[in-house]
């Protein structure tokens, strides 16, 4: 299942059905399990683990040294899950000592051609991360989230679950669960209804965070009275309380829509 040219480091452990394609390079301390698909021209550097299932498409780069000026060889690590696809030209770092040593990297997930994943990220399950989008250092990226082609996003920024980017937005500050933000630099639209609908939520749960939406992130009121406004909607929607949450927690501050 190893191609005739590609190089395996002999502390590599590869499952017995992982395939690796022609002229890829699989490094030192680098793991990968059970039906991986390496393609050709691939280079994987460790430490670096790889779940189940997944497929690297030719020419990316996995698990390379981050691109930190303080980085001075520490054996930092990256770890993936199962069922990812890395198209074309993808380029996944590891971790450096000042972020927990680790870049993480859920189930599920597709990363277009030419994205890259900066050092320290973690990056959830499910999610859809469009062409050319890139992430710098220590972002989080929660479940489900859908990044448009060319999204850029600042570091130390954090992306709420199920949120959603359009093509080209500049994100340089937190986006809150289940919204919809656009532009340079990015502003909230709304909430990502289409997105929502499509995923099985209720209308009721769709209205109410709508409602969170408007009192806390459109209406200019006083952060108590706000509060106090969607406090019923946190009771009695899990999902609700999950925008709120996020929202009043956020250290870096939630993107807004004016």
């Amino acid at each position: 299942m190893i191609h005739t040219t590609a190089i395996v480091d002999p502390s590599a452990k590869i499952a017995d059905d992982v395939e690796i394609g022609a002229y890829s390079i699989v490094g030192a301390d680098v793991e990968i399990a059970s039906g991986t698909v390496v393609g050709p021209h691939v280079v994987i550097n460790g430490p670096t683990i790889i779940g189940r299932d997944n497929k690297f498409f030719q020419f990316s780069s996995i698990g390379e040294e981050p691109q930190d000026l303080k980085f001075d060889g520490e054996p930092t690590r990256l770890e993936i899950g199962d069922r990812n696809k890395f198209r074309e030209f993808c380029t996944v770092n590891r971790g450096t000592p000042t972020g927990g040593d680790i870049t993480k990297i859920g189930s599920d997930n597709l990363f277009m051609a030419y994205c890259h994943v900066a050092h320290d990220c973690i990056v959830g399950s499910h999610t859809v991360i469009a062409n050319n989008t890139a992430l710098a250092g220590h972002v989080i990226v929660e479940d489900g989230v859908k990044l448009g082609g060319f999204t850029l996003v600042h570091q130390f920024t954090r992306l709420g679950t199920s949120c959603f980017t359009s093509m080209g937005s500049v994100v340089n500050k937190d986006v809150a669960p289940y919204t919809l933000v656009s532009g340079n630099y990015a502003k909230a639209i709304g909430i990502n209804k289409v997105g929502l609908e499509r995923s099985g939520m209720s209308k009721d749960t769709i209205r109410a965070l709508h409602k969170s939406f408007r009192t806390l992130l459109y209406a200019r009121k006083p952060r108590e009275e706000a509060l106090a406004e969607v406090a019923p909607l946190v009771e009695q929607f899990p999902e609700a309380k999950t925008f709120v949450d996020f929202v009043t927690n956020s250290e870096r501050g939630v993107t807004r829509s004016r």
